[in-house]
C-alpha cells in the first residue's frame, strides 16, 4: 500500500514534468489506451469476449464515462493549478463517496464521527479556496483547483456506482477495462479536437508516459483491487490518505511549487476530515478494544 501511495502521489508530478513535450490530456489518453489494450488481450485470452455480455455493460460504460471525465478535469486542472493542489483536491473522493453511499445504502449510514469528518473536510476546502487573496490574480489557480475538486466528486460517484450496480460482483479487470476504454476514446478525441495531440519525443516524455501507462494505469489499479479482496477496506482507505501527502511533497521537491499558508491549513483540514470519514470504523474498533 505504501508503494501504491508513492506511485499515485507521483503521477501528477510525472504529468506536469513533461507537459511542455506532451499535453497532460494526451498523456492520460495514451496511458489509458495502453492499459485498455493490455487488459483486452488478457481478457480475450482467458474467456473470449463472454465477460462483456454478463449484463454489466451499461454500468461499466457509465463508470468509464465518469472515469474519463474525471481525468479530463485532472489533466486540464494541471494546466491551471499546481500538482500539489490537484493531489489534495482529487483525494476528497472518499468524502463524496461516503455521502453518496449514506443516502443510497442503509448499511453505509454515516456516524456522528464521520459527519464531523465531512464538516472538517469541507471547511478545509473553503479555507484553501477562499484564502487565495485577490481572486482576480488567482483566477487560473481557482479554476484548476475547482477542476481537481470536481474530479474528486466524480471519483466518489464512480465508487457509489460500482457499489450499487452489477459491477460490484464483476471481476476487477472488467471494471478497469471499461474505465480505460472509455477514458482512452474520450481523452484522445478531446486532445485531437483541441490541438493537444502533439508528442515531442524526449527521453523524459517517453519515460513519464511509460511510467504512467505501466505503473499507474495498469499495475497500480489492479494491485489496489487485489488488496481490496484480501484486506479490510477501512484500513486500506486510511493508508491511502498518504497519497496527497506524497503528492504535495513531490510537488515541492521536483517542481519547486510554492505552498501558501491558506492552502497548507486547508489541506491539513481536508486530510483530517478524510481520515475521520475513512477510519471511523477502525477507530471505534480500537476504542472498544481498550474499553474491554
Amino acid at each position: 500500500m505504501l508503494l501504491l501511495c508513492l506511485c499515485w502521489g507521483f503521477q501528477q508530478i510525472a504529468i506536469k514534468l513533461v507537459a511542455a513535450d506532451v499535453a497532460p490530456i494526451m498523456q492520460i489518453g495514451l496511458r489509458s489506451a495502453f492499459a485498455a489494450l493490455v487488459l483486452g488481450v488478457v481478457m480475450w485470452r482467458q474467456a473470449g469476449w463472454r465477460t462483456l455480455t454478463d449484463g454489466a455493460a451499461p454500468a461499466g460504460l457509465m463508470a468509464g464515462l465518469l472515469f474519463g471525465v474525471e481525468f479530463l478535469l485532472v489533466a486540464q486542472g494541471l494546466v491551471y493549478s499546481t500538482a500539489s493542489h490537484i493531489s489534495v483536491f482529487l483525494y476528497t473522493a472518499p468524502v463524496f463517496a461516503a455521502l453518496g453511499l449514506h443516502w443510497l445504502l442503509p448499511e453505509e449510514r454515516l456516524t456522528p464521527l464521520q459527519w464531523l469528518g465531512v464538516a472538517i473536510a469541507f471547511a478545509g476546502i473553503a479555507v484553501a479556496f477562499l484564502g487565495k487573496g485577490d481572486p482576480q490574480a488567482a483566477s487560473n489557480m481557482l479554476l484548476g483547483d475547482a477542476m481537481g475538486l470536481t474530479a474528486g466528486l466524480l471519483w466518489g460517484a464512480t465508487t457509489v456506482l460500482i457499489r450499487k450496480t452489477r459491477l460490484s460482483e464483476a471481476p476487477a479487470s472488467l471494471t478497469l477495462f471499461y474505465q480505460m476504454v472509455v477514458a482512452a476514446v474520450l481523452l484522445l478525441a478531446y486532445a485531437i479536437a483541441t490541438g493537444q495531440a502533439g508528442f515531442r519525443y524526449s527521453a523524459a516524455a517517453v519515460l513519464s508516459v511509460s511510467f504512467q501507462a505501466v505503473a499507474v494505469a495498469l499495475t497500480s489499479y489492479l494491485a489496489w483491487f487485489w488488496l481490496l479482496r484480501r484486506y479490510l477496506a477501512s484500513r486500506l482507505s486510511i493508508l491511502s490518505f498518504m497519497t496527497p501527502l506524497f503528492g504535495v511533497s513531490f510537488g515541492v521537491l521536483f517542481l519547486d511549487e510554492p505552498l501558501d499558508a491558506a492552502f497548507v491549513l486547508g489541506a491539513l483540514l481536508v486530510l483530517g476530515g478524510i481520515l475521520l470519514v475513512s477510519g471511523s470504523a477502525l477507530l471505534r474498533e480500537k476504542l472498544r478494544g481498550r474499553a474491554r
